[in-house]
């Protein structure tokens, strides 16, 4: 590892992730005079988002999703693709002259001193005087663990092995879960030349424009953050009905829980870029929940079976932060922490977590509002 100009003579501040909330987090403290190391498992910045489909696009605006000191370019478009996302990302790191270390992965923190102990490939043993864990909130597949799943004869993946329609060309594809991912890889086979295409639902969930007459669904969400939720709930209520057709016939009933209440339960609502419309005219069919595998069939919930070609399992992430540091006791039921952004675990002073939330405000907003306050945060102690 090479110091920069910013280098201090003690320990440096490990950033783990090389995502866009540990770059954003390691520009902040750089331009504080603070040294930060990211420390990136894969073998170069912004993996997750190398890895997502070609379809994606963010669902925030480009204006409201740049990360702190660098704009993201108006060639983009409103609304950035994936690709796009990643160049941003390395330009980004280059901008800002980051000390990245690729292809080390940090499997275990602890508490050494007032300082902290980071357990890292090849033996490594690695001292810093804050971490911050910004290793993604999508980071480990998780498969729900159906009945049968194990003996189950047909083809099945995982969204994260999802690129793009061509290899489910002229096939009949389940996919399963309404959520972002699985509600836009259902219209994108619709399109890319699938047979048939079938979405089964658990919980139905909220869906929402874009955009409405040029206004973003991000800018709404800033707006009605602190509002009460019950408030929130009954203008979602209004907005959906005015601008999202009732899909009751077509499986898709009106949810019968509020959006806001959703989202502080952790399920964002679906934005809209395609599943309306292949919903109306039959290209994607909805089905019921999946309950279990039999041979080479589906069993759904209303205990009908189907045999598709292809399985799809958008069925979401685990940040699996209990190797890393479960053991600290900074962890909720879920898997979560307990606290993110400046704010510490009170039993684990200089330990910070970002990115580790799904707000309707913008994740990428987010981040970079908490990379300041982070930022702020560990200057500010080492000056003292």
């Amino acid at each position: 590892m090479t110091n920069t100009p910013h280098s201090r003579p003690d320990h440096p501040v490990y950033v783990i992730g090389g995502g866009p909330g540990g770059l954003a987090v390691a520009a902040t403290l750089r331009k504080r005079g603070v040294r930060a190391v990211v420390l990136e498992k894969s073998d170069a910045v912004g993996a997750s988002w190398r890895a997502h489909y070609d379809r994606l696009r963010l669902h925030t605006t480009r204006r409201l999703s740049a990360l702190p000191g660098l704009p993201m370019p108006r060639s983009f478009g409103r609304w950035v693709a994936r690709a796009d996302v990643v160049r941003y990302l390395e330009k980004y790191a280059e901008t800002h002259e980051l000390e990245i270390v690729t292809g080390v992965e940090v499997s275990r923190i602890e508490r050494s001193g007032d300082d902290w102990l980071l357990h890292a490939t090849g033996g490594r043993r690695l001292t810093g005087r804050a971490v911050v864990v910004a290793t993604g909130y999508n980071h480990t597949p998780r498969l729900p663990e159906w009945p049968g799943l194990d003996a189950y004869g047909g083809e099945i993946a995982h969204a994260s092995a999802y690129r793009n329609p061509a290899p489910y060309a002229g096939r009949d594809v389940l996919v399963v879960g309404a959520g972002n991912t699985g509600a836009e890889i259902a219209a994108d086979l619709a399109e890319g030349g699938a047979a048939r295409v079938r979405l089964a639902v658990r919980t139905v969930p909220h869906i929402v424009r874009r955009s409405t007459a040029g206004w973003p669904a991000q800018r709404t969400g800033i707006l009605v953050r602190r509002l009460p939720v019950r408030l929130v709930d009954k203008a979602g209520e209004v907005m959906g009905r005015v601008s999202v057709p009732d899909l009751s016939a077509h499986g898709l009933p009106r949810p019968d829980t509020g959006l806001y209440s959703r989202v502080r339960e952790g399920a964002v609502p679906v934005q809209d870029v395609g599943l309306i419309d292949a919903v109306r005219q039959g290209k994607v069919e909805v089905v019921g929940a999946v309950e279990s595998f039999d041979g080479d069939k589906v069993v759904l919930a209303d205990g009908s079976a189907i045999t598709p070609d292809a399985v799809i399992a958008a069925t979401g992430y685990r940040r699996a932060l209990e190797p890393l540091v479960g053991h600290l006791g900074v962890l909720d039921e879920r898997g979560r922490p307990t606290v993110h952004g400046a704010r510490c675990p009170r039993e684990a002073p200089g330990l910070y977590f970002t990115g580790f939330t799904n707000p309707i405000s913008g994740m990428f907003r987010e981040m970079a509002i908490d990379a300041e306050k982070i930022a702020r945060r560990i200057a500010r102690t080492a000056n003292r």
